[in-house]
């Protein structure tokens, strides 16, 4: 995965979170046509929400989303808005599939997972940051500063 920075505000951004969801009871409800119907929804949420789907797929009980985000994002509250809005659109457009497995208005289950991810491991990370060149011990104040002439 290349370097794909956001830039919002005065923060810069590369962050990743793998979502999954499943179908209440784990219910094998989802078609290939109904997976093809979210990515397309999905696509279109996150761009609303100033995120970026990287990769989506799934089986017949269940959804994997890896997606960008900005900090500025409260990642429960995306979460909520994704499973609400696919729920009552799938449900809008499958309605005649989904009735053969549920008698009520619903289709994921009501919990989730979701986990941050980078695009480096932890070990290359932790590396990175102890191989930083730090500065000897003592006192920066007996450092010089630069001659900056008059002006």
């Amino acid at each position: 995965m290349k370097n794909d920075f956001v830039s919002k505000g005065r923060s810069v951004s590369d962050l990743k979170a793998h979502l999954v969801l499943t179908t209440k009871y784990r219910r094998k409800a989802i078609t290939g046509q109904m997976l093809q119907r979210l990515h397309v929804i999905l696509e279109d949420l996150l761009v609303k929400w100033d995120c970026k789907l990287v990769e989506f797929n799934g089986e017949s009980d269940h959804v994997h989303l890896l997606f960008q985000y900005h900090p500025d994002l409260q990642l429960s509250t995306l979460v909520g808005n994704i499973k609400s809005t696919t729920s009552r659109r799938l449900r809008q457009e499958f309605t005649e599939h989904l009735t053969r497995f549920y008698t009520k208005d619903v289709f994921w289950n009501g919990s989730y997972f979701v986990a941050s991810c980078g695009g480096v491991t932890i070990s290359t990370l932790k590396q990175y940051i102890e191989l930083q060149d730090r500065p000897e011990s003592g006192d920066s104040s007996t450092i010089p500063l630069p001659h900056q002439p008059n002006g």
